[in-house]
């Protein structure tokens, strides 16, 4: 139980500190935003891949955490240039890579752990996490564009998104779920652009 509990209470602090957090300008104070907000929406979603690293758990989650601290810079210049494509177009966008086949191959490694683990015998945690952290990435790179460019990174949107995260890599009917999410985006697509 004690892994759980370590990440879920390591996700808590992340929200905390992203409601509390107001970044300098720069890259270097939104990058600091940037990993509050991903630690905070991300970690919940690796508590089975941590149960099977025994010992290894904070290695395994710097690893995770590292390779989304990696892709901050594409929001943050995303952001510094003002990049607002149409809001439907982003939702539209975001709605149709849920319902690709990479969405579904990321997603599958990342409702994997065993499987994952199995596949890369005396890998350490740190490794295991950066690569976890790739097919992650894959899997939910249509949601952090909708966060990045549709929500302007709010508090709220982290929120929601996270807990779309975690259904979609964490809970039953994870890939179904990943496929509502798509028809919903495209739906609020053609709603925002005949509004």
């Amino acid at each position: 139980m004690r892994t759980p509990a370590v990440l879920l209470a390591a996700a808590a602090l992340a929200w905390l500190g992203v409601a509390a957090y107001e970044p300098p300008m720069g890259p270097a104070g939104f990058l600091v935003g940037w990993t509050l907000m991903m630690a905070a929406m991300m970690l919940p979603s690796i508590v089975p891949l941590a149960a099977l690293v025994p010992g290894g758990q904070t290695a395994l989650a710097a690893g995770y955490l590292s390779t989304w601290v990696a892709t901050g810079l594409v929001p943050w210049k995303a952001m510094e240039h003002g990049l607002s494509p149409a809001l439907p177009l982003v939702l539209a966008a975001a709605g149709a890579y849920e319902l690709t086949p990479l969405k579904r191959a990321c997603l599958r490694r990342c409702r994997n752990p065993i499987g994952f683990v199995m596949a890369r015998p005396g890998t350490g945690p740190f490794r295991l996490g950066l690569g976890h952290g790739l097919w992650c990435i894959g899997c939910c790179v249509g949601l952090m564009v909708v966060l990045v460019l549709a929500a302007s990174m709010s508090l709220w949107a982290a929120a929601i998104l996270g807990g779309v995260v975690f259904v979609q890599k964490v809970m039953p009917l994870g890939e179904t779920s990943a496929r509502l999410t798509g028809v919903a985006l495209l739906a609020t697509a053609v709603v925002v652009a005949v509004a």
